[in-house]
């Protein structure tokens, strides 16, 4: 049996008296890359959001490593797990080495200083996600990769077990997805992390998972290791594609060659 890191039990979560997810039990497993997928609005990142405790629930529960996170110390909760939200946004004038050392916060007693640890730790994240030459530029004046880049390096520096990502690739081109994903798969093979990201390329998603979880109007409907969620029988339910599925010859995962909605069937 897989160990499991995250769990949610008989979550119901919405917003303004709106459910998004009436109820749902999801596990995340240990050291796999997990991604959510589904068409908009089948509430992916709500999950992600209550999963991360960044969305209260109205019912259920979120375990952490066996230990229910709405209980439990915010700063314990953050040495165990980190969150990159969609698109953030950083504080104006902000060096990239200063935003990777917010990673180190949790981490931190009181009003102390950073030590020669929490150092060490930051300037290894920026080298492992390639910014450490760009430590002294503003945020701002970054391109997209490389400011997402700086993100992932600030959750790294955070050091932690468990990574959420909502959309890391959204607004890049496809070179910098490309980049931003090798990025992911090589801290969940070198690093050990566990990842759970929101995407919506379904190919990317499957040549760089683990797991699928595919979602449809608040609840997981298909799950599972790539090939058996990547289905014709799944795409036709979850997003009214007909498509037609190969090998890819790379990652030896399936893959969409092309797809047609239904209603053009």
């Amino acid at each position: 049996m897989e160990r499991v890191i995250l769990e949610g039990k008989g979550l119901k979560v919405g917003y303004d008296k709106k459910i998004i997810i009436p109820h749902m039990d999801v596990k995340i497993e240990t050291g796999k890359i997990t991604s959510l997928i589904g068409p908009n609005g089948c509430g992916k990142s709500t999950l992600l959001k209550a999963l991360a405790r960044i969305i209260p629930i109205e019912e259920g529960e979120v375990l952490l490593e066996g230990k229910n996170i709405f209980v439990s110390d915010t700063k314990e909760v953050a040495k165990k797990m980190a969150l990159l939200p969609q698109a953030p946004q950083a504080p104006a004038g902000l060096s990239v080495e200063e935003l990777v050392s917010y990673g180190r916060y949790p981490h931190k007693r009181g009003f102390g200083s950073f030590n020669q640890k929490d150092h060490e730790l930051i300037d290894q994240a920026m080298k492992h996600t390639n910014v450490y030459d760009l430590k002294d530029r503003d945020i701002a004046t970054l391109s997209g990769g490389q400011r997402q880049r700086a993100w992932i390096a600030m959750a790294l520096a955070q050091d932690t077990p468990l990574i959420l990502l909502d959309e890391p690739t959204t607004y890049l081109d496809m070179a910098h997805q490309l980049e931003i994903l090798e990025l992911l798969k090589e801290l969940n093979e070198k690093e050990k992390k566990t990842i759970v990201l929101v995407i919506h390329d379904l190919n990317l998603a499957a040549r760089f998972s683990d797991r699928l979880l595919a979602m449809k109007d608040g609840a997981i409907r298909y799950e599972g290791d790539v090939d058996s969620v990547m289905t014709k029988e799944m795409l036709e339910q979850v997003f009214g594609l007909d498509a037609y599925i190969v090998e890819d010859p790379w990652s030896k995962k399936k893959t969409m060659l092309t797809y047609r909605t239904l209603s053009d069937c």
